[in-house]
């Protein structure tokens, strides 16, 4: 429950103005990167791949996991530099002595994240229409899937940020585990692509579920049942949303 709505609206704000005021360096990046994919991949070479089987050009199969890719850096990143700044100046003890409960700071520092993913995410959605135009199919699937995917990785990247000792540690989970696992989920192909052995072993990776929820919300089309994709998007969200709140509880990492 929220007993101090504000507190986390003041938490919230602060989160937000933060990277909205680096902007150079938090949004546009990604968006001059999907410009690149884009380009390169959906009609340099997307123009000579046939695939006419998924009843999607390969540009507009790509944009979606372009959408999640960039969803899912920007809300890890965000809070996961936050939080580590703040344990790093000590400034954390600020929100810790504030008459919030840890639910709700858990709540305040996630929506800097939320927010951030939302509108590189929606901003990716933008650049691709200078390519090709893409109507979203199922609008309300597809604001379910922005939320509950950026809640899940700025949950991940405040977990990431209690875990890490110093600035190197920061990306050991990012480089290492979560952009392996959404490369491979599928944001440049599709599962009928990989060898059967592959295929069968992708299915146990989270993140193909996260990015085919993705692209049935813009495209209509999915590698897996949209059911299964909803689930475990709210599954994991939930999850990592307690999982920092009792994080938080236990003072892990931010009490010495």
């Amino acid at each position: 429950m929220i007993t101090n709505p504000i507190g986390v609206l003041a938490l919230s704000k602060r989160e937000i103005v933060r990277f909205l005021s680096v902007a150079s360096q938090t949004v546009f990046p990604p968006l001059m990167a999907s410009l690149l994919f884009m380009y390169i991949f959906g009609v340099a070479i997307g123009s000579r791949i046939d695939f006419s089987a998924t009843g999607l050009s390969y540009l507009g199969f790509i944009v979606p996991g372009l959408m999640t890719m960039h969803l899912i850096s920007s809300a890890y990143e965000n809070t996961t530099s936050s939080l580590f700044i703040a344990r790093w100046h000590n400034h954390i003890q600020e929100v810790l002595l504030s008459p919030l409960s840890y639910f709700e700071m858990v709540l305040g520092l996630l929506a800097g994240g939320v927010a951030r993913g939302v509108i590189v995410c929606l901003g990716v959605y933008g650049v691709s229409w200078l390519f090709t135009a893409l109507p979203v199919q199922h609008p309300f699937l597809l604001l379910f899937f922005i939320v509950t995917i950026s809640v899940i990785f700025s949950c991940a990247g405040m977990m990431g940020a209690l875990w890490a000792e110093d600035f190197n540690m920061l990306s050991v989970w990012s480089i290492y585990v979560i952009v392996p696992l959404v490369l491979m989920g599928g944001v440049f192909h599709p599962m009928t692509m990989l060898p059967e052995a592959v295929r069968h072993i992708s299915r146990f990776n989270p993140m193909h579920y996260l990015v085919n929820g993705m692209r049935y919300s813009v495209t209509g089309v999915s590698d897996s049942p949209l059911l299964v994709c909803a689930l475990i998007s709210l599954a994991l969200a939930l999850g990592t949303f307690f999982a920092t709140v009792y994080m938080f509880r236990v003072g892990y990492k931010l009490r010495t």
